[in-house]
């Protein structure tokens, strides 16, 4: 381990050391949830540990320092054991990790932006999904904040507890959009899918006014457009087996056209997505919105199941430190989920435990085209520079390995 990173290892150790058992969040049935703990070495994390009291686990994170710290959304007869056929599964709590990584045309690179596109997918997915087509009820609802890049919603209604891995992937295959029917939503009833239809027609006509021009914002809105249509290839009844960036520049010339236009409006108007471009490129434009309204659920880590199927997964421990970035796993009330409401969660202020403010930390940017925000301190990182930024945005660039500390 380098003297950059036993700096941060010591940090997380302060940290830990001065928080209060009574005052850290833990899960319902702590008996029966398994902890995972990663270290700042290079060992494998540590497994199958169950705690009986707050204070135990407490103690146990001050004496180990992790670097990240997890909990089992199921629950178990006996968590200690290794293997998971002795643990003795009981049931699992029903996780929504939603991860801006994965979202199509944003860049971790614009750290500021994909948190407020990533916390915006979470406020739609409760509010047009879980709660209106599912039924789902706020009071079994936990949202929290990952500490760094995504949002977890975790659901503890009883009547889900036993609900099989099949059962999860249904739900998430409803609201991902896989096997969606544009025409026929658009015939049929009011739903969550209908209306995200609609708007996404909207959403992607405007993307493609932006793609037909030749200059950078062009250029950029066309990256976009290919990577919501990527996102879409290989899904189950998806129309487009592959897509390339000229395709995407057609329907951005031909959607300029006033009589296409028109012709587009005319369609809603009785409930249809009339074919305006020709051949393949209808196809293209209908997995574009598709694509473009679906939720991005984000992937399971090391597998290639999402968190919500796996029965078997663990989740960051609010209360804890995130190793990538030293920001904290928060959680927060449902009615701050809308990054554009009243009073919105600000994971990038409430969700730091560092001294901000005085800019008196030196560090080097390994990273080019890099945009931060930490609390007030916001900037734009070029490779091979030094900057002086506080404590707070030290840690972030350091763990993030965006920069390295100057000692």
């Amino acid at each position: 381990m380098s003297v950059g990173w036993s700096r941060y290892a010591f940090k997380f150790g302060e940290y830990y050391k001065a928080c209060k058992a009574d005052e850290m969040w833990y899960p319902p049935r702590l008996r029966s949830r398994e902890w995972m703990f990663v270290g700042f070495d290079d060992r494998p994390p540590e497994r199958h540990r169950g705690f009986r009291k707050p204070d135990e686990l407490l103690a146990h994170v001050v004496r180990k320092i992790p670097k990240s710290c997890f909990y089992s959304t199921a629950y178990y007869l006996d968590p200690n054991q290794r293997s998971m056929k002795d643990k003795m599964l009981q049931g699992a709590d029903l996780i929504f990790d939603l991860d801006g990584d994965h979202l199509p045309g944003v860049t971790d690179g614009d750290f500021p932006s994909m948190i407020s596109a990533i916390q915006d997918q979470a406020h739609q997915l409760w509010f047009d999904f879980l709660e209106p087509e599912f039924g789902f009820d706020a009071r079994h609802l936990q949202v929290t904040f990952s500490g760094h890049r995504g949002f977890h919603l975790h659901y503890r209604a009883p009547d889900i507890w036993d609900l099989d891995s099949m059962a999860r992937r249904e739900l998430v295959s409803h609201i991902k959009g896989e096997g969606v029917d544009v025409q026929i939503l658009l015939k049929g009833p009011d739903c969550a899918w209908k209306r995200r239809i609609i708007s996404g027609v909207d959403s992607v006509l405007n993307k493609l006014d932006i793609a037909s021009n030749d200059n950078q914002e062009g250029r950029k809105a066309l990256k976009e457009l290919k990577g919501i249509i990527d996102s879409r290839i290989g899904s189950p009844n998806c129309l487009v087996k592959s897509c390339g960036v000229e395709s995407l520049r057609k329907i951005s010339e031909k959607v300029q056209d006033v009589g296409r236009r028109g012709r587009l409006a005319k369609g809603f108007e009785t409930g249809e997505l009339l074919p305006v471009f020709g051949g393949s490129l209808d196809n293209k434009f209908r997995e574009l919105v598709k694509g473009d309204s679906a939720v991005v659920l984000g992937n399971a880590g090391e597998t290639d199941e999402v968190v919500t199927i796996d029965l078997k997964r663990v989740i960051r421990w609010p209360s804890s430190l995130h190793g990538k970035s030293g920001m904290k796993v928060v959680e927060f009330p449902l009615d701050r989920l809308d990054p554009h409401g009243p009073n919105p969660f600000d994971p990038l202020l409430e969700a730091v435990p560092w001294r901000m403010g005085e800019p008196d930390v030196k560090v080097k940017s390994i990273k080019s085209d890099v945009r931060y925000r930490i609390g007030t301190a916001e900037g734009e990182l070029d490779e091979g520079e030094e900057y002086y930024v506080d404590e707070a945005t030290a840690t972030f660039l350091v763990l993030k390995r965006w920069a390295d500390p100057i000692v």
